[in-house]
């Protein structure tokens, strides 16, 4: 403790007893007592999971209540929505916690429920997602190379989110922490589990088909190691995991997909013609992963490695989540930088060899990048969002994801806020803190039903060209 002076006490740093201080020191740490503290991690981070699971042992996840259903999933009446139920005994009929008492539906009940309403419901409403049919799901990239700015809490809320609006959503975890992995509940037992076999065999794709030239030319082949020949042989549709969301399945992560970023420029050395960056989506749709989605959701590790590239390179909506302060500004425009100069330098080196063989050329798009401001308080940082408003115009998304008490309970539980029984809460907490997450997925909404809506015209329009120029060659013949 700090002694008093004149002018009040001393900072806590003044006068440290060094005995003290080496009493608290402890003994020297050496390698293994990382493993120790890795495994008090571990039982730690089991014993809170645990909390959140089923008897089964698995994340259970709740129940929702008609008042919930008709505020914020089917639009219709209290009243109009029971009067349907007792009309179509066929439908679900949810269950009551008490006689008389309010009645509360599963999410697969609460999904065939607005599927009746959308066949059979009025037509001035819209009860089913947009989706334009034949067209590929959205690979939605959540990315920043720093930490701590909700980038996963982010990703997994705007999965959750998708998932309560009726699309069916693949999350696909690449940060080998895992963290999105673990809020779904998902279990990885080591690299096998994660997307490392999806990269691994797209390479050994590449690598036999370079082969078959090297030796056509007489030249030796280079020898497929057992990891990229097991990785082959792996079903790209066993790793994918089902969750507690009906609607929402897993490609989950752990600690060992992280040897992808020592793996991934070992092949690249060894086959300069390898496009790395199309590993990803090529391995997700060469093995159909991707019919069975409406959108398929990233969450990258913050940092700018061949995971993240990869991830990238794969999206077709880019987000960035940030914080408004002066720090977060200036270290996500060097993220930006480090994007363009790490894409720019993909595309010059690929134009480059596609130039002197008379090849198109590669150039990357996006069908949108904005900046998310996440964690925000208005009574603090109104000033510096505007400002940042004003450098960056639309590439910062108007609305502000506001840090409320729902958030940090929330997490406290181990579950998402949409995970959360709002019975927990006090009313107004409740509303007001999903509120600020039901704006930033409308906000996200925007931009996917945008997009779509671009490839749908644009798919009509060239149906029409194509009708056309059959319509004039039959006209010359």
């Amino acid at each position: 403790m700090a002694k008093p002076t004149k002018g009040g006490p001393l900072p806590a740093y003044h006068d440290i007893d060094v005995d003290a201080a080496l009493a608290e020191l402890g003994a020297p740490s050496e390698t293994g007592g990382f493993a120790r503290i890795a495994r008090a991690c571990a039982e730690g981070r089991d014993d809170l999971a645990g909390r959140g699971l089923g008897e089964e042992g698995r994340k259970r996840l709740r129940l929702f209540s008609t008042w919930e259903i008709t505020r914020y999933l089917i639009p219709v009446a209290q009243a109009h929505f029971r009067r349907v139920l007792r009309a179509n005994p066929d439908l679900p009929q949810g269950r009551s916690e008490t006689e008389g008492g309010a009645k509360w539906f599963t999410l697969d009940e609460v999904l065939a429920l607005r599927a009746f309403f959308g066949a059979q419901g009025s037509k001035a409403k819209r009860y089913l997602p947009y989706r334009p049919a034949g067209l590929p799901a959205k690979t939605v990239a959540v990315a920043n190379f720093k930490g701590g700015v909700g980038k996963t809490s982010t990703a997994a809320h705007l999965a959750m989110s998708a998932a309560l609006d009726g699309y069916r959503v693949l999350v696909i975890d690449l940060d080998s922490q895992g963290s999105m992995t673990s809020i779904f509940g998902g279990r990885v037992e080591d690299e096998w589990g994660t997307v490392f076999p999806l990269l691994a065999s797209h390479y050994g794709r590449h690598l036999r088909a370079a082969n078959q030239g090297r030796m056509d030319r007489g030249e030796a082949p280079i020898p497929l190691d057992d990891t990229v020949a097991a990785a082959m042989d792996v079903d790209p549709a066993s790793l994918v995991r089902k969750t507690h969301w009906p609607n929402i399945d897993l490609i989950g992560a752990q600690l060992n997909l992280y040897w992808a970023e020592f793996q991934i420029p070992v092949w690249r050395m060894q086959s300069r013609g390898w496009k790395l960056w199309d590993a990803l989506p090529d391995a997700l749709e060469g093995a159909g992963l991707l019919d069975g989605y409406d959108i398929v959701l990233l969450d990258t590790p913050p940092a700018l490695g061949y995971l993240t590239i990869n991830g990238l390179a794969a999206a077709d909506i880019l987000l960035v989540p940030m914080g408004a302060s002066f720090l977060e500004f200036d270290s996500t425009g060097r993220f930006f930088d480090m994007l363009h100069a790490t894409f720019a330098s993909i595309e010059e080196g690929e134009n480059l060899a596609a130039r002197a063989l008379g090849r198109e050329g590669l150039a990357f798009q996006w069908d949108a990048v904005r900046a998310v401001l996440t964690r925000y308080d208005g009574a603090q940082q109104g000033e510096m969002a505007a400002l940042m408003q004003s450098y960056l115009g639309s590439t910062l998304s108007p609305h502000r994801q506001d840090f409320t008490a729902l958030i940090g309970q929330a997490g406290e539980q181990v579950n998402g806020i949409y995970e959360a029984d709002y019975r927990d809460f006090n009313r107004e907490t409740y509303a007001r803190g999903r509120e600020t997450f039901d704006e930033t997925y409308a906000a996200f909404k925007r931009l996917l039903v945008g997009s779509w809506r671009r490839d749908e015209l644009a798919r009509e329009e060239e149906a029409r060209a194509a009708s056309e120029g059959t319509q004039r060659m039959a006209a010359q013949a």
